[in-house]
C-alpha cells in the first residue's frame, strides 16, 4: 500500500513541476497559482516547479520505504 501512495505522490509532484515549468492553463493549476500569487508574486511558477520536484522526490523515497515506514 505504501508504494501506491508513493507513486501517487510522484505523479502529483511531477504534474506540479510540469505545470509550473510550462505555466499551464489547466484549471486546477490556475486556481493553485492564483491562490499562491499574493504570497509568491511573479515567482509563483518557480515555487511550483521546486515544490513539485520535492514532492516527487519524497514520493520516490516513500514508495521505496526509506521514509514513512
Amino acid at each position: 500500500m505504501q508504494s501506491i501512495w508513493g507513486i501517487a505522490m510522484v505523479i502529483v509532484g511531477l504534474s506540479m513541476a510540469v505545470g509550473g515549468f510550462m505555466k499551464s492553463e489547466f484549471i486546477v493549476y490556475r486556481v493553485l497559482a492564483m491562490r499562491s500569487r499574493p504570497l509568491w508574486g511573479d515567482n509563483v511558477h518557480i515555487f511550483y516547479v521546486i515544490s513539485g520536484l520535492m514532492v516527487a522526490a519524497f514520493g520516490v523515497l516513500f514508495s521505496l520505504g526509506i521514509v514513512g515506514g
